[in-house]
């Protein structure tokens, strides 16, 4: 039996013309053969390889610091802010935490990253990035006094966007070292890069509502709110995207740790000029003009390029999918359902209609075809040893979830 909710559609080419793109991966590997199942995919014992799950999660080390920065920043926000003030701020800081968190789901619906490291992007970006540019702050403050007059001007266009960007690239190079196998390509790295981001606007956000409230009530509350929490949510997601593009591009070419610093660098100039721009036009120009005129524009391209991302790993999972078919683990009809949005659709809609329904079912089996997809990728780059495994695992998930699927 087959998962064909569309028989009707023509049948879909296995092997698509070779696609130009400087976002395509080489291959430096020649790819393994993939062998055919002995029979009709049937139901089977799930091995449990431990190996694979290595190179896909946070490190101890990493958490164990973010526990302490946490200590002293709730120590931080209560005798700088007082408990009330900052109460407030977190209050209506999760407004837009909210909605930027739903905007990354969307573009992380694809290929799901491990829940694991989302919430350890978040918690870098909200608690250590955020304890390394406030202790710049206070160590720059302690040797040059307050900053007032020009030196107020260099901090906000400079020393912001440098340091801030350099503390949230740090969270995401770390992501890319520690968890390589969960570090596919463009998307992956804007992803993990928009959740740091996210989570630094959150703790900032938390202070600067706080501040508002301490000198001006609601009436200046709700000012900083609007123009933080309405007109520039994804300012940050937006920043550090960038280094996440560009690392997310090293891990497509199979570089090393030590080869990607070079394009995480470049990666964090952008992000940097990008930061120091947002924060010059809100000093030195007309705040509202330069919003409409150029940076909205600037976001509408970046979400431009997102779609276009997606419908690389769209072309890539249709290619690393087709393989597998022709060596009769998936029918035509599942390679096209499942390489394209609008045949998962169909596919959930149709599972919706089984006995019991079965969209569960349609989702796991959606979840780790698309993986088998990424971990065939990697094994063809040779930056993933523990790709066979994985892909065993993988195949015989893929298989017995089909099985569940036509169980009467």
């Amino acid at each position: 039996m087959t998962l064909d909710p569309g028989a009707s559609r023509p049948r879909p080419s296995l092997t698509p013309p070779e696609f130009a793109s400087a976002l395509a991966q080489p291959r430096v590997a020649a790819p393994a053969a993939i062998t055919p199942p002995s029979s009709a995919p049937a139901p089977v014992q799930i091995p449990t390889a431990a190996a694979s799950h290595r190179g896909r999660g946070a490190s101890v080390w990493i958490i164990g610091i973010l526990v302490l920065v946490l200590i002293v920043l709730v120590a931080y926000f209560l005798t700088a802010l007082g408990p009330a003030a900052s109460l407030i701020g977190m209050v209506l800081a999760v407004v837009p935490l909210v909605g930027v968190l739903f905007a990354v789901r969307i573009v992380d619906r694809w290929e799901p990253e491990p829940r694991g490291l989302l919430i350890l992007a978040i918690a870098w970006g909200a608690i250590a990035a955020v304890g390394i540019a406030l202790g710049v702050d206070l160590l720059l403050s302690m040797v040059f006094g307050p900053a007032t007059g020009s030196r107020e001007v260099l901090q906000t266009v400079v020393q912001a966007p440098v340091v801030e960007e350099f503390a949230k690239g740090l969270g995401v190079f770390l992501i890319f070292a520690t968890a390589r196998r969960a570090f596919d390509g463009p998307i992956d790295g804007i992803v993990y890069g928009a959740l740091v981001g996210a989570g630094f606007a959150f703790t900032e956000n938390i202070q600067y509502f706080a501040v508002s409230f301490i000198e001006g009530g609601a009436t200046e509350t709700t000012t900083t709110f609007f123009l933080r929490g309405i007109l520039s949510p994804f300012a940050h997601v937006m920043f550090t995207s960038v280094t996440g593009f560009a690392l997310g591009l090293a891990a497509r070419r199979g570089l090393s740790t030590g080869q990607a610093i070079g394009p995480g660098l470049l990666g964090l100039a952008g992000a940097i000029a990008l930061h120091a721009f947002w924060n010059g036009s809100a000093m030195f120009g007309d705040f509202f003009f330069l919003y409409l005129t150029l940076q909205v524009p600037l976001f509408i391209g970046f979400i431009l390029g997102v779609v276009a991302l997606r419908r690389e790993e769209s072309r890539l999972t249709r290619r690393r999918l087709g393989e597998y078919a022709s060596a009769g683990w998936f029918t035509p009809q599942e390679v096209d359902m499942l390489a394209t949005s609008a045949g998962r659709k169909a596919a959930l809609a149709w599972a919706r209609t089984l006995r019991g329904d079965r969209t569960a079912l349609m989702k796991t089996f959606i979840t780790d075809a698309t993986a088998l997809a990424a971990t065939r990728q990697r094994a063809i780059t040779g930056r993933d040893p523990q790709a066979a495994a994985e892909e065993r695992d993988l195949l015989a998930k893929t298989a017995a979830t089909r099985t569940a699927m036509f169980a009467p």
